[in-house]
């Protein structure tokens, strides 16, 4: 059985919190959603505001290569006035060959919200949809809080759909627009549907009790078809159900096929483009396509999967895009101290007395509140130094910090430093916004001389952690760094009582990465 996707991630998902896509933004995500193989794109409601307008106008200038665009609208206000409402006219005006309506199924919304009756509320489901069909679009009924109008009265939650289905609807799709169902109920009510209707069936689940993937998967062993959720679940409320995780079980697990040769290996980059796109940090442990989803920090399970991946990994990884990874913490063994030097291409010694003594050498670092699973260029210069390989390019020998501000709140900060590269000694100064920002700098200011190429890092990410929070103002503190240089991204870690001190040890480990990456690529030599 092939089954249908549709993406409501442009729709459905801008409705989430703090989520705004520009049309740009959006034209750019269906490119993408297209490029994977999603048959069905909902690119919004044309009636509702001016920039979804915008986007079906200029929608229609990219050359797609299988998805169809959807608009998205509810049903008309009055039954004996459908061809000139409005909404009914901005879907047709939209000229997409897909158009999903909306329809009451609970009488509680019919009666309460519209102030319709029964026989209102069916010829204003049966005249929408009969109006967009002599169009010649396909319409594909949203049967809207299907689930709660099912169980609060079935025959009149039937009799809508089956309005919509004598009408020339081509999917009937029951959603659980509050998100409340549970997979048992579902099973349970699309069987009951199945008997009663010949249309083909669809499922449009939201998160709100949490299960939005479960009930989408349940529906399809049900029967269903046709399958609505957002990318990364981004969507109103608690989201809707999510394709990153629903897809790759469909397939994977289910063994189901769709309607076009789904990238499944491009799901993980997929993810992570609407992340950037949305401005949304990206969630590191989604199922699937999570950063961490495929991540391994005990001692044990990866001892284990150095014999068979199998033992702790449900599917490969590759099979989405994404890749086995081994952090090395308090929590590590030996195993993980040669992953991680085969993964960096780095030969330990065969006696197994150096991982060992390498082991409790990180597990004392990380009880003094070092983090090396954030951190892992911190960690590569701590293995190669114990191996002899590498010691740092150069030395802070003297470093001063002043932070000034008045009683107007203008601020000013200023950083000197000391800085010992081989023989020589560089004495600078540089000003910045805060002490950190004004130590960068003249971190910076001090090496370029040395090693010209230090300009392209830029910092991209600072955090800081109070450890022991019951110590006050005394307390430790761990700052992560993460720098780039526009073709790489590494992260490098300090800790201190003092934050100014364990931003320069993050800042130090940072650039002298930099530095030993360029080395080895033979892109700088020492001058000076």
């Amino acid at each position: 059985m092939k089954i249908e996707l549709f993406d409501t991630t442009l729709r459905d998902g801008t409705q989430g919190e703090a989520i705004n896509l520009s049309v740009q933004d959006k034209l750019q995500i269906t490119e993408r959603l297209d490029d994977f193989g999603i048959d069905i794109i909902e690119g919004g409601w044309p009636a509702s505001n001016p920039r979804d307008e915008d986007y079906f106008r200029r929608v229609r200038k990219l050359k797609l290569q299988h998805a169809k665009i959807c608009a998205f609208g509810s049903t008309a206000r009055y039954p004996d006035k459908v061809k000139e409402d409005p909404n009914i006219q901005g879907l047709l005006k939209s000229e997409t060959p897909v158009i999903s309506i909306f329809g009451k199924t609970w009488r509680f919304h019919s009666k309460v919200s519209l102030g319709l009756t029964d026989d209102e509320n069916e010829a204003l489901i049966h005249n929408s949809v009969m109006v967009l069909r002599e169009q010649g679009r396909r319409v594909i009924f949203d049967a809207e809080h299907f689930f709660d109008g099912y169980k609060d009265d079935p025959g009149f939650a039937l009799r809508m759909i089956d309005a919509a289905g004598k009408a020339g609807a081509d999917m009937l799709v029951l959603c659980d627009t509050n998100g409340g169902s549970l997979p048992d109920e579902v099973t349970e009510i699309l069987a009951a549907v199945k008997k009663t209707v010949s249309i083909p069936l669809g499922i449009h689940a939201h998160n709100d009790g949490g299960v939005g993937v479960a009930n989408s998967i349940a529906a399809v062993a049900q029967g269903a078809v046709h399958v609505q959720g957002t990318i990364n679940g981004v969507g109103e409320r608690c989201g809707n159900a999510n394709l990153c995780s629903v897809i790759p079980n469909l397939k994977l697990k289910m063994g189901h096929d769709f309607n076009t040769d789904i990238q499944l290996n491009k799901i993980s980059s997929l993810s992570y483009f609407v992340y950037e796109v949305m401005n949304i940090v990206p969630d590191n442990r989604a199922p699937f396509v999570g950063t961490a989803a495929f991540t391994h920090k005990g001692g044990i399970h990866v001892s284990s999967i150095l014999k068979d991946r199998r033992m702790y990994e449900h599917i490969d990884p590759k099979l989405v895009g994404n890749q086995q990874h081994v952090v090395v913490s308090d929590l590590s063994g030996q195993s993980n101290i040669r992953y991680k030097a085969k993964q960096l291409g780095l030969e330990l010694p065969n006696d197994k007395e150096f991982s060992k003594n390498f082991v409790q050498y990180i597990k004392s670092l990380e009880y003094e509140g070092f983090q090396f699973d954030g951190a892992e260029a911190s960690f590569e210069l701590l293995l190669l130094a114990e191996l002899n390989e590498y010691e740092p390019f150069f030395k802070v020998t003297y470093g001063k910090s002043n932070v000034l501000f008045d009683e107007k709140s203008q601020k000013y900060a200023e950083a000197v430093l000391k800085v010992k590269v081989g023989d020589e000694i560089e004495h600078t100064a540089a000003d910045g916004n805060g002490p950190v920002n004004a130590l960068d700098k003249a971190l910076r200011k001090a090496l370029k001389r040395f090693f010209p190429d230090i300009k392209e890092a830029h910092l991209v990410d600072y955090k800081v952690r109070v450890l022991g929070e019951n110590d006050g103002t005394a307390a430790r503190v761990r700052v992560l760094v993460e720098s780039s240089d526009g073709d790489n991204t590494w992260s490098t870690v300090g800790v201190s009582e003092d934050i100014i001190e364990a931003s320069l040890q993050a800042l130090s480990d940072s650039l002298n990465y930099k530095i030993l990456k360029d080395t080895q690529r033979g892109r700088i030599a020492m001058s000076g």
